[in-house]
């Protein structure tokens, strides 16, 4: 399952400052996704440079200091010689750049390198103001460490991942530039004007341990998601209208009775997507004998809020953590260096696989729409799998396939990764998060959920064409001629896969939830 096109937001910083204090979730998105300049703040470099002077006196201490004048993990006890320090920090770096499996893609490398570089920035790490500069230096001119698939226990933070990227820094390793192109990191630096690093006391350690990468997938799933529920408000209104439905369900009073918060705004956007409708209209009246809908139209507020309570959540989880400094040993306010476990991926880990849970079920219900458009027991008087000529076309028959596939491997992929556990450095580091496996395979339950709410959005915008005369309401009316604009529409057999294709383009892109909000204003 490939990965589809990301969102495009309305308005997208330039770029972005990096200081002592956290980054947003929004500006995590600008310079990750959408190549934002990172600019980092003058006062805040001060900060580094001063917390550099007191790692440089412990350098200078006949007593050990972890990570300073040791060894790492289970070689922590192991004190090094002055003459030997630096090349313990390279040596750190390659041995940990371990990763392997396919490339992690372009976007998840830039949000972990800014993440990495916003800690920097706290002061708390102990890192030269030159490192600092050297990792803005490589976001700045678009090169991106090639990351590998696999490495992360998702403890101590993303060891692996993060090492590809610093011993990019150091010169070594291998990229992609600005184009997109492969090519090794020596040539890349030099033909951005980037000195590579030579590693000082202590900073091996600070450029590989944290949460980086799993958070910057978090900040990255939670842009998507935040589109992606109100997109499934629209598919289901879409249903709602063209199954028949009726949408005194999702009166206000109704949902003032169970103030769950999501819900309230999931009813609410279905009541502004549903107003005005002359199909709901239709059937409004004594002669209509049906008693209740079906629980994938009636309960929709219910679930798509449950799953929007569920991401405010893990935003909740994300702005913590981008508000944390996460390294070890870590620098306190106070001067002292101290070791702490800050780097154990948990509380990242849990809401990951929270949200593929939530994305699990919304694609669930979604799919389960779709599946009564087809049905013409259930179909309210629609032809049989919508098709053009009952007998001779399949119509959507196998489109509905394709969602119930993708559903079953979302319910796989919904199992949580943060209960596995597997010890490592000879039981130094006996509980991992897996916290990188939980964000691996949340991207991937976003893009099932991209392309189940497309093929629900095709499949209704069928529908609906198909009730005509009747018309639909202002907001679905302008989504299903949107459909319409990349082929899909009512007629003969003909080859489905460009179409839902097109249409999980304009899910991602957020073009389908454009269209409806033209007719609605903005949808929460």
């Amino acid at each position: 399952m490939s990965t589809i096109a990301p969102t495009q937001p309305t308005a997208v910083a330039a770029s972005v400052t990096v200081g002592i204090g956290p980054l947003t979730i929004d500006e995590v998105v600008a310079v990750a996704r959408h190549g934002a300049s990172v600019v980092l703040d003058p006062a805040a470099l001060d900060g580094v440079a001063a917390s550099r002077a007191i790692v440089e006196g412990l350098a200078a201490d006949p007593e050990p200091h972890y990570g300073i004048s040791t060894g790492f993990g289970a070689l922590a006890t192991t004190f090094i010689a002055e003459d030997r320090r630096a090349q313990l920090q390279a040596s750190l770096v390659r041995s940990h750049a371990a990763g392997s499996g396919a490339e992690v893609e372009r976007e998840v490398v830039r949000a972990l390198m800014l993440l990495r570089l916003s800690t920097l920035m706290t002061g708390r790490t102990g890192v030269r103001r030159v490192t600092a500069e050297t990792y803005a230096a490589i976001l700045n001119a678009g090169i991106t460490p090639v990351v590998r698939e696999y490495g992360s226990l998702g403890c101590s933070g993303d060891l692996a991942p993060l090492s590809h990227c610093a011993l990019v820094a150091m010169g070594e390793g291998d990229v992609r530039d600005a184009h997109g192109e492969a090519t090794d990191a020596a040539s890349a630096l030099s033909a951005a004007g980037i000195a590579p690093l030579r590693l000082a006391e202590k900073e091996g350690l600070a450029l590989i341990n944290g949460t980086d990468g799993m958070l910057g997938m978090l900040a990255l799933a939670i842009d998507d998601m935040r589109m992606l529920l109100t997109t499934a408000d629209v598919a289901a209104a879409m249903s709602v209208e063209g199954l028949m439905g009726t949408d005194a369900v999702f009166a206000a009073d109704l949902h003032a009775l169970r103030p769950q918060r999501g819900q309230a705004v999931s009813a609410s956007n279905l009541r502004r997507l549903l107003a005005g409708s002359p199909i709901v209209a239709s059937h409004k009246g004594p002669e209509c004998t049906r008693v209740q809908d079906a629980y994938s139209l009636r309960c929709a507020p219910q679930v798509h809020g449950a799953a929007r309570d569920t991401l405010a959540h893990a935003a909740s989880v994300a702005d913590a953590e981008l508000a944390s400094a996460v390294d070890n040993p870590v620098l306190t306010l106070d001067g002292r260096v101290e070791s702490n476990g800050n780097f154990h991926g948990a509380p990242v880990g849990y809401v990951l696989d929270f949200l593929a849970i939530a994305v699990a079920d919304v694609a669930s219900m979604s799919e389960r729409r779709t599946d009564r458009f087809l049905d013409r027991a259930r179909n309210q008087g629609l032809p049989p799998f919508l098709a053009h000529e009952v007998g001779v076309d399949s119509g959507l028959m196998i489109a509905q396939y394709t969602a119930a596939g993708i559903v079953s491997e979302l319910k796989r992929l919904a199992v949580p990764a943060s209960v596995d556990s597997i010890p490592s450095s000879a039981m130094q580091e006996d509980h991992v998060s897996m916290g990188w496996a939980a964000a691996r395979k949340l991207r991937r339950a976003i893009d099932g959920l991209t392309r189940v709410l497309a093929i629900e959005v095709m499949t209704a915008a069928r529908g609906l064409a198909l009730r005509a005369p009747l018309e639909p309401g202002a907001a679905t009316r302008g989504v299903v001629a949107l459909a319409a604009e990349v082929g899909a529409v009512p007629g003969a057999d003909r080859f489905l896969s460009p179409e839902i294709e097109a249409l999980a383009d304009l899910v991602a892109s957020g073009a389908v939830v454009a269209r409806a909000s033209a007719a609605t204003g903005a949808l929460d």
